[in-house]
Protein backbone atom coordinates (compact mmCIF):
# COMPACT_ATOMS: atom_id res chain seq x y z
CA UNK A 1 0.00 0.00 0.00
CA UNK A 2 1.54 3.50 -1.08
CA UNK A 3 1.39 6.37 1.32
CA UNK A 4 1.25 10.01 0.01
CA UNK A 5 3.11 12.00 1.79
CA UNK A 6 -20.91 25.08 2.45
CA UNK A 7 -26.45 29.63 5.50
CA UNK A 8 -30.34 30.01 5.90
CA UNK A 9 -32.16 33.17 4.85
CA UNK A 10 -30.84 35.45 7.77
CA UNK A 11 -27.40 35.86 5.18
CA UNK A 12 -29.08 37.51 2.73
CA UNK A 13 -27.39 41.65 2.39
CA UNK A 14 -24.29 40.71 4.64
CA UNK A 15 -22.78 37.53 3.28
CA UNK A 16 -20.75 39.89 -0.30
CA UNK A 17 -19.20 41.60 3.01
CA UNK A 18 -18.67 38.91 4.87
CA UNK A 19 -16.29 36.84 2.93
CA UNK A 20 -14.77 40.06 1.48
CA UNK A 21 -13.20 38.14 -1.49
CA UNK A 22 -10.53 36.53 0.52
CA UNK A 23 -8.28 34.29 -1.76
CA UNK A 24 -5.85 32.01 -0.53
CA UNK A 25 -3.99 30.26 -2.73
CA UNK A 26 -0.55 29.84 -0.57
CA UNK A 27 -2.63 30.80 2.91
CA UNK A 28 -2.15 34.58 1.21
CA UNK A 29 -5.20 37.27 1.20
CA UNK A 30 -5.65 39.84 -1.26
CA UNK A 31 -7.79 41.95 0.79
CA UNK A 32 -10.33 43.56 -2.10
CA UNK A 33 -12.50 46.17 -0.80
CA UNK A 34 -16.23 45.88 -0.98
CA UNK A 35 -17.38 49.60 -2.84
CA UNK A 36 -20.96 48.95 -0.58
CA UNK A 37 -19.58 47.78 2.21
CA UNK A 38 -16.49 48.18 4.84
CA UNK A 39 -13.19 47.07 3.92
CA UNK A 40 -10.79 45.07 6.36
CA UNK A 41 -8.95 47.94 6.91
CA UNK A 42 -11.97 49.83 8.97
CA UNK A 43 -12.86 46.77 10.44
CA UNK A 44 -9.90 45.99 12.01
CA UNK A 45 -10.32 49.67 14.03
CA UNK A 46 -13.07 50.09 16.39
CA UNK A 47 -15.15 47.90 14.62
CA UNK A 48 -19.14 48.10 15.53
CA UNK A 49 -21.22 45.16 16.26
CA UNK A 50 -22.73 45.42 13.54
CA UNK A 51 -19.23 45.21 11.40
CA UNK A 52 -18.91 42.09 13.57
CA UNK A 53 -21.93 40.45 12.98
CA UNK A 54 -21.09 40.83 9.28
CA UNK A 55 -18.16 38.97 9.94
CA UNK A 56 -19.76 35.78 12.12
CA UNK A 57 -22.32 35.47 8.77
CA UNK A 58 -19.95 35.24 6.68
CA UNK A 59 -17.97 33.20 8.83
CA UNK A 60 -20.76 30.38 9.30
CA UNK A 61 -21.54 30.67 5.52
CA UNK A 62 -18.04 30.09 4.49
CA UNK A 63 -17.62 27.03 6.68
CA UNK A 64 -19.96 25.24 3.73
CA UNK A 65 -17.80 26.08 1.28
CA UNK A 66 -16.45 23.07 -0.79
CA UNK A 67 -18.41 20.51 1.74
CA UNK A 68 -19.06 18.21 -0.84
CA UNK A 69 -15.25 18.05 -2.30
CA UNK A 70 -14.28 17.58 1.18
CA UNK A 71 -16.74 14.79 1.83
CA UNK A 72 -15.93 13.10 -1.32
CA UNK A 73 -12.14 12.96 -0.51
CA UNK A 74 -12.61 11.33 2.89
CA UNK A 75 -15.44 8.89 1.61
CA UNK A 76 -13.67 7.87 -1.22
CA UNK A 77 -10.23 7.46 -0.05
CA UNK A 78 -12.32 5.52 3.19
CA UNK A 79 -13.98 3.22 1.25
CA UNK A 80 -17.45 4.59 1.98
CA UNK A 81 -18.70 5.51 -1.69
CA UNK A 82 -17.30 6.18 -5.10
CA UNK A 83 -17.82 9.68 -6.77
CA UNK A 84 -19.38 9.36 -10.24
CA UNK A 85 -18.76 11.55 -12.92
CA UNK A 86 -19.24 11.83 -16.45
CA UNK A 87 -16.46 14.73 -17.17
CA UNK A 88 -13.98 13.99 -13.59
CA UNK A 89 -12.29 11.01 -14.05
CA UNK A 90 -9.90 11.69 -10.97
CA UNK A 91 -12.94 10.65 -8.53
CA UNK A 92 -12.07 6.60 -9.81
CA UNK A 93 -8.61 7.39 -10.43
CA UNK A 94 -6.68 9.54 -8.62
CA UNK A 95 -8.42 9.10 -5.03
CA UNK A 96 -8.77 5.51 -5.46
CA UNK A 97 -5.06 4.79 -6.66
CA UNK A 98 -6.24 3.55 -9.05
CA UNK A 99 -2.89 1.83 -11.29
CA UNK A 100 0.31 4.25 -11.05
CA UNK A 101 -2.28 7.21 -10.40
CA UNK A 102 -1.26 9.43 -7.12
CA UNK A 103 -3.00 11.96 -5.28
CA UNK A 104 -2.23 15.93 -6.95
CA UNK A 105 -0.95 18.36 -5.17
CA UNK A 106 -2.17 21.14 -7.72
CA UNK A 107 -5.75 20.02 -8.64
CA UNK A 108 -9.61 20.80 -7.28
CA UNK A 109 -9.78 18.01 -4.53
CA UNK A 110 -6.44 19.24 -3.07
CA UNK A 111 -6.25 23.14 -3.33
CA UNK A 112 -10.45 24.01 -2.64
CA UNK A 113 -10.79 22.50 0.59
CA UNK A 114 -7.34 23.59 1.92
CA UNK A 115 -8.15 27.42 0.59
CA UNK A 116 -11.91 26.97 1.77
CA UNK A 117 -10.67 25.92 5.35
CA UNK A 118 -8.22 29.26 5.55
CA UNK A 119 -10.86 31.85 4.06
CA UNK A 120 -12.71 30.58 6.80
CA UNK A 121 -9.82 31.13 9.44
CA UNK A 122 -8.81 34.46 7.59
CA UNK A 123 -12.11 35.31 9.06
CA UNK A 124 -12.34 34.39 12.19
CA UNK A 125 -9.07 35.71 12.42
CA UNK A 126 -9.85 39.40 11.82
CA UNK A 127 -12.68 39.08 14.25
CA UNK A 128 -10.49 38.52 16.51
CA UNK A 129 -7.97 40.98 15.80
CA UNK A 130 -11.21 43.33 15.20
CA UNK A 131 -12.41 42.83 18.38
CA UNK A 132 -8.94 43.50 20.23
CA UNK A 133 -8.71 47.21 18.52
CA UNK A 134 -12.68 48.34 19.52
CA UNK A 135 -14.01 50.82 22.11
CA UNK A 136 -17.52 49.78 20.53
CA UNK A 137 -18.35 46.86 21.84
CA UNK A 138 -18.73 46.27 26.10
CA UNK A 139 -16.21 43.69 27.44
CA UNK A 140 -18.75 41.04 27.68
CA UNK A 141 -19.20 41.21 23.68
CA UNK A 142 -15.86 41.16 23.13
CA UNK A 143 -15.67 37.38 25.09
CA UNK A 144 -18.65 36.24 23.02
CA UNK A 145 -17.26 37.04 19.88
CA UNK A 146 -13.38 35.84 20.79
CA UNK A 147 -15.43 32.05 21.98
CA UNK A 148 -16.89 31.78 18.75
CA UNK A 149 -13.99 32.60 16.49
CA UNK A 150 -11.44 30.40 18.69
CA UNK A 151 -13.79 27.70 18.41
CA UNK A 152 -14.98 28.18 14.43
CA UNK A 153 -11.08 28.45 13.72
CA UNK A 154 -10.02 25.29 15.44
CA UNK A 155 -12.81 22.92 13.89
CA UNK A 156 -11.53 24.83 10.34
CA UNK A 157 -8.01 23.44 11.26
CA UNK A 158 -9.26 20.08 11.97
CA UNK A 159 -10.56 19.82 9.05
CA UNK A 160 -7.26 20.70 7.34
CA UNK A 161 -5.70 18.21 9.56
CA UNK A 162 -7.76 15.66 8.59
CA UNK A 163 -6.85 15.80 5.13
CA UNK A 164 -3.13 16.99 5.27
CA UNK A 165 -2.35 14.48 8.17
CA UNK A 166 1.27 14.29 8.08
CA UNK A 167 1.38 16.63 5.15
CA UNK A 168 1.14 19.31 7.76
CA UNK A 169 -0.78 22.33 8.05
CA UNK A 170 0.06 26.12 9.38
CA UNK A 171 -1.40 26.76 12.42
CA UNK A 172 -0.15 30.88 12.59
CA UNK A 173 -1.57 32.79 9.56
CA UNK A 174 -2.97 35.88 11.24
CA UNK A 175 -0.25 37.86 9.81
CA UNK A 176 -0.23 37.06 6.26
CA UNK A 177 3.16 39.13 5.92
CA UNK A 178 4.79 36.45 8.22
CA UNK A 179 2.61 33.06 8.30
CA UNK A 180 3.93 30.72 10.68
CA UNK A 181 5.81 27.45 9.97
CA UNK A 182 4.27 24.36 8.90
CA UNK A 183 3.28 21.92 11.10
CA UNK A 184 3.92 18.02 10.38
CA UNK A 185 4.07 16.65 13.26
CA UNK A 186 -0.10 15.67 13.46
CA UNK A 187 0.42 15.24 17.42
CA UNK A 188 1.41 19.02 17.64
CA UNK A 189 -1.15 20.04 15.04
CA UNK A 190 -3.79 18.55 17.29
CA UNK A 191 -2.67 20.31 20.37
CA UNK A 192 -2.53 23.61 19.19
CA UNK A 193 -6.48 22.79 17.81
CA UNK A 194 -7.20 22.07 21.29
CA UNK A 195 -5.39 24.53 22.90
CA UNK A 196 -7.58 26.71 20.51
CA UNK A 197 -10.66 25.43 22.26
CA UNK A 198 -9.46 26.15 25.32
CA UNK A 199 -8.97 28.85 25.28
CA UNK A 200 -12.18 29.42 23.26
CA UNK A 201 -13.33 27.41 26.37
CA UNK A 202 -12.38 30.66 28.75
CA UNK A 203 -13.48 33.02 26.75
CA UNK A 204 -17.06 31.14 27.23
CA UNK A 205 -16.89 30.92 30.71
CA UNK A 206 -15.81 34.72 31.59
CA UNK A 207 -17.51 36.05 34.40
CA UNK A 208 -19.79 38.40 32.17
CA UNK A 209 -19.74 37.04 28.32
CA UNK A 210 -22.38 37.70 25.44
CA UNK A 211 -23.40 37.10 21.98
CA UNK A 212 -24.34 40.40 20.23
CA UNK A 213 -24.59 37.87 17.13
CA UNK A 214 -27.35 35.58 15.56
CA UNK A 215 -26.09 31.82 14.68
CA UNK A 216 -28.30 30.26 11.67
CA UNK A 217 -30.92 27.63 12.30
CA UNK A 218 -28.59 25.37 12.21
CA UNK A 219 -27.24 26.28 15.59
CA UNK A 220 -30.59 26.07 17.15
CA UNK A 221 -30.15 24.77 20.98
CA UNK A 222 -26.30 26.47 20.89
CA UNK A 223 -26.91 29.44 19.77
CA UNK A 224 -25.63 30.83 23.74
CA UNK A 225 -22.80 31.38 25.30
CA UNK A 226 -23.58 28.54 27.59
CA UNK A 227 -24.69 26.33 25.14
CA UNK A 228 -21.91 27.02 22.47
CA UNK A 229 -19.34 26.06 25.18
CA UNK A 230 -21.34 22.76 24.62
CA UNK A 231 -20.86 22.51 21.43
CA UNK A 232 -17.16 23.44 21.81
CA UNK A 233 -16.58 20.95 24.49
CA UNK A 234 -18.20 18.19 21.80
CA UNK A 235 -15.21 19.24 19.67
CA UNK A 236 -13.10 19.19 22.04
CA UNK A 237 -13.63 15.69 22.91
CA UNK A 238 -13.55 14.37 19.15
CA UNK A 239 -9.69 15.83 19.48
CA UNK A 240 -9.15 14.22 22.65
CA UNK A 241 -9.53 11.03 20.89
CA UNK A 242 -7.74 11.61 18.63
CA UNK A 243 -5.31 12.23 20.54
CA UNK A 244 -5.63 9.18 22.65
CA UNK A 245 -6.43 11.06 25.22
CA UNK A 246 -9.25 8.98 26.71
CA UNK A 247 -9.82 10.00 30.45
CA UNK A 248 -9.29 13.50 29.21
CA UNK A 249 -12.29 12.90 26.61
CA UNK A 250 -14.83 11.71 29.37
CA UNK A 251 -14.38 14.67 31.02
CA UNK A 252 -14.64 16.77 28.31
CA UNK A 253 -18.05 15.16 27.35
CA UNK A 254 -18.96 16.02 30.78
CA UNK A 255 -19.46 19.57 29.69
CA UNK A 256 -20.75 18.90 26.15
CA UNK A 257 -24.13 17.97 25.19
CA UNK A 258 -23.94 14.22 25.56
CA UNK A 259 -27.09 12.01 26.26
CA UNK A 260 -26.86 8.88 26.40
CA UNK A 261 -30.20 8.23 25.01
CA UNK A 262 -31.34 7.86 21.09
CA UNK A 263 -31.76 11.40 20.95
CA UNK A 264 -29.13 10.44 17.90
CA UNK A 265 -29.72 13.78 16.59
CA UNK A 266 -28.96 16.48 18.30
CA UNK A 267 -25.68 18.75 17.70
CA UNK A 268 -25.02 21.18 15.24
CA UNK A 269 -25.44 21.22 11.65
CA UNK A 270 -24.53 23.48 7.81
CA UNK A 271 -28.40 24.46 6.61
CA UNK A 272 -29.35 25.39 3.29
CA UNK A 273 -31.92 26.63 1.29
CA UNK A 274 -32.61 28.11 -2.21
CA UNK A 275 -32.49 31.92 -0.93
CA UNK A 276 -30.97 33.58 -3.68
CA UNK A 277 -27.20 34.18 -2.50
CA UNK A 278 -26.97 31.69 -0.05
CA UNK A 279 -26.12 27.89 -1.05
CA UNK A 280 -27.45 24.44 -1.18
CA UNK A 281 -26.41 20.71 0.50
CA UNK A 282 -24.06 19.82 -2.08
CA UNK A 283 -23.95 15.86 -0.09
CA UNK A 284 -27.26 15.75 -2.38
CA UNK A 285 -27.82 13.80 -5.68
CA UNK A 286 -31.20 12.95 -6.49
CA UNK A 287 -31.40 8.90 -6.26
CA UNK A 288 -30.55 6.72 -9.98
CA UNK A 289 -29.15 9.72 -11.42
CA UNK A 290 -26.80 9.30 -13.93
CA UNK A 291 -23.31 11.48 -14.92
CA UNK A 292 -22.67 12.53 -11.04
CA UNK A 293 -23.39 10.56 -8.56
CA UNK A 294 -22.25 9.08 -5.01
CA UNK A 295 -22.42 5.43 -4.85
CA UNK A 296 -22.48 3.19 -1.85
CA UNK A 297 -19.42 1.31 -1.39
CA UNK A 298 -20.67 -2.57 -1.94
CA UNK A 299 -19.21 -3.35 0.89
CA UNK A 300 -21.52 -1.21 3.30
CA UNK A 301 -24.78 -3.07 2.87
CA UNK A 302 -22.58 -6.81 2.38
CA UNK A 303 -21.23 -6.38 5.80
CA UNK A 304 -24.34 -5.11 7.61
CA UNK A 305 -25.87 -7.14 10.03
CA UNK A 306 -29.43 -7.73 9.32
CA UNK A 307 -32.44 -5.75 10.55
CA UNK A 308 -29.81 -2.64 10.89
CA UNK A 309 -32.43 0.38 10.03
CA UNK A 310 -29.16 2.63 9.13
CA UNK A 311 -29.34 0.75 6.11
CA UNK A 312 -31.45 3.15 5.35
CA UNK A 313 -29.04 5.73 4.38
CA UNK A 314 -28.16 3.94 1.10
CA UNK A 315 -30.88 2.89 -1.37
CA UNK A 316 -31.31 0.47 -3.92
CA UNK A 317 -31.02 1.71 -7.59
CA UNK A 318 -33.35 0.75 -10.13
CA UNK A 319 -29.82 -0.32 -12.09
CA UNK A 320 -26.30 -0.71 -11.22
CA UNK A 321 -24.41 2.16 -12.23
CA UNK A 322 -20.56 1.45 -13.31
CA UNK A 323 -17.18 3.41 -13.80
CA UNK A 324 -13.92 2.71 -14.23
CA UNK A 325 -14.69 -1.30 -13.05
CA UNK A 326 -16.38 -0.36 -10.50
CA UNK A 327 -19.85 -0.90 -9.92
CA UNK A 328 -23.02 -0.29 -7.33
CA UNK A 329 -26.49 -1.19 -7.04
CA UNK A 330 -27.23 1.50 -4.11
CA UNK A 331 -26.95 5.35 -4.04
CA UNK A 332 -25.59 7.14 -1.02
CA UNK A 333 -29.50 8.37 0.25
CA UNK A 334 -28.73 10.46 3.57
CA UNK A 335 -30.60 13.51 2.07
CA UNK A 336 -33.93 13.72 0.70
CA UNK A 337 -33.61 16.98 -0.64
CA UNK A 338 -30.97 19.59 -1.70
CA UNK A 339 -31.94 22.15 1.46
CA UNK A 340 -31.52 19.47 4.10
CA UNK A 341 -29.31 20.23 7.09
CA UNK A 342 -26.08 18.46 6.95
CA UNK A 343 -24.38 17.43 10.70
CA UNK A 344 -21.26 18.99 11.63
CA UNK A 345 -21.25 17.29 15.26
CA UNK A 346 -23.87 15.35 16.73
CA UNK A 347 -24.99 13.17 20.10
CA UNK A 348 -24.68 10.35 18.07
CA UNK A 349 -20.92 10.74 17.70
CA UNK A 350 -20.79 11.53 21.16
CA UNK A 351 -22.03 8.70 22.60
CA UNK A 352 -19.41 7.00 20.56
CA UNK A 353 -16.81 8.75 21.63
CA UNK A 354 -18.05 7.83 25.07
CA UNK A 355 -18.05 3.94 24.27
CA UNK A 356 -14.34 4.35 23.01
CA UNK A 357 -13.15 6.22 25.86
CA UNK A 358 -14.90 3.57 28.43
CA UNK A 359 -12.94 0.98 26.29
CA UNK A 360 -9.64 2.49 26.18
CA UNK A 361 -9.94 3.06 30.21
CA UNK A 362 -10.89 -0.36 30.92
CA UNK A 363 -14.06 0.31 31.88
CA UNK A 364 -15.75 -2.52 29.35
CA UNK A 365 -19.20 -2.65 31.42
CA UNK A 366 -19.87 1.09 30.65
CA UNK A 367 -18.54 0.69 27.02
CA UNK A 368 -20.89 -1.89 26.37
CA UNK A 369 -24.33 0.22 28.02
CA UNK A 370 -23.29 2.75 25.59
CA UNK A 371 -22.91 0.36 22.69
CA UNK A 372 -26.27 -1.08 23.22
CA UNK A 373 -27.73 2.44 23.43
CA UNK A 374 -26.82 2.65 19.63
CA UNK A 375 -27.12 -0.94 19.18
CA UNK A 376 -30.79 -0.91 20.09
CA UNK A 377 -31.89 2.30 18.63
CA UNK A 378 -30.95 1.14 15.34
CA UNK A 379 -33.00 -2.28 15.61
CA UNK A 380 -30.30 -4.62 16.90
CA UNK A 381 -29.97 -6.46 19.78
CA UNK A 382 -27.85 -5.87 22.39
CA UNK A 383 -23.52 -6.62 21.91
CA UNK A 384 -23.23 -10.01 23.38
CA UNK A 385 -19.49 -10.46 22.50
CA UNK A 386 -16.26 -10.62 25.16
CA UNK A 387 -15.74 -7.72 27.15
CA UNK A 388 -12.13 -7.07 26.36
CA UNK A 389 -10.30 -4.37 24.31
CA UNK A 390 -9.65 -6.13 21.30
CA UNK A 391 -12.96 -7.09 20.80
CA UNK A 392 -15.00 -3.93 22.10
CA UNK A 393 -12.44 -1.87 19.71
CA UNK A 394 -13.72 -3.77 16.81
CA UNK A 395 -17.70 -2.92 17.82
CA UNK A 396 -16.90 0.28 18.85
CA UNK A 397 -15.64 0.95 15.26
CA UNK A 398 -18.23 -1.27 13.27
CA UNK A 399 -21.15 1.03 15.15
CA UNK A 400 -19.13 3.83 13.95
CA UNK A 401 -18.98 3.08 10.71
CA UNK A 402 -22.72 2.81 10.43
CA UNK A 403 -24.34 5.52 12.65
CA UNK A 404 -21.37 8.43 11.12
CA UNK A 405 -21.58 6.82 8.01
CA UNK A 406 -20.87 9.92 4.83
CA UNK A 407 -20.35 11.80 8.01
CA UNK A 408 -16.21 12.28 7.19
CA UNK A 409 -15.05 9.97 9.63
CA UNK A 410 -14.59 6.42 8.23
CA UNK A 411 -11.00 7.09 6.84
CA UNK A 412 -9.81 9.03 9.95
CA UNK A 413 -10.91 6.04 12.27
CA UNK A 414 -9.61 2.86 10.33
CA UNK A 415 -6.25 5.49 9.92
CA UNK A 416 -6.10 6.12 13.84
CA UNK A 417 -6.12 2.62 14.70
CA UNK A 418 -3.47 2.07 11.89
CA UNK A 419 -6.04 -0.23 9.93
CA UNK A 420 -6.25 1.48 6.63
CA UNK A 421 -4.78 -2.01 5.21
CA UNK A 422 -8.54 -3.81 6.48
CA UNK A 423 -10.44 -0.87 4.01
CA UNK A 424 -11.41 -2.99 0.52
CA UNK A 425 -9.25 -2.97 -2.46
CA UNK A 426 -11.61 -3.05 -5.68
CA UNK A 427 -9.40 -3.20 -8.56
CA UNK A 428 -5.47 -4.46 -8.34
CA UNK A 429 -2.89 -2.01 -7.91
CA UNK A 430 -5.40 0.29 -6.15
CA UNK A 431 -3.82 2.08 -3.04
CA UNK A 432 -5.51 3.83 0.07
CA UNK A 433 -3.52 6.59 1.17
CA UNK A 434 -2.26 8.13 4.21
CA UNK A 435 -3.12 12.09 3.58
CA UNK A 436 -3.51 14.10 0.98
CA UNK A 437 -0.20 16.05 0.11
CA UNK A 438 0.63 19.51 0.70
CA UNK A 439 -0.73 21.87 -1.74
CA UNK A 440 1.52 23.15 -4.67
CA UNK A 441 1.78 26.86 -3.65
CA UNK A 442 2.40 26.07 0.10
CA UNK A 443 5.53 23.97 -1.15
CA UNK A 444 8.45 26.29 -0.08
CA UNK A 445 6.58 29.29 1.47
Amino acid sequence: MKKYISIHNYIKGTLAFALLAFALPACEVDDIPDPNNPTIESVLLNATVDDLNNLVVGTESGMRSVLGTYYDNVGVVGREHYRFSGSEPRFTSDLLGAGSAVLDNNTFYTTNPWSARYRVVKNTNTIIGAVENTTLITDAQKQGYLGFAKTIKAHQLLMNSTLMNTSGIRIEVDDINNLGPLVEDVPAQLAAIAGLLNEAQAHLQSPEVAFAFSLSEGFTGFDTPETFLEFNRALAARVAVYRGNYAEALTLLEGSFLELTTNFDKGVYYVFSTAPGDQLNPLYFARNATGDVRLAHPSFVADATPGDDRLSKVALRDAPATQSSLTSQYDVALYESNVDPVPLIRNEELILIYAEAKIQTGAFGDAKDALDIIRTGHGLQPYTGPLNQEAMLDEMLYQRRYSLYFEGHRWVDMRRYDRLDELPIDRANDDVWTSFPLPFNEIGV
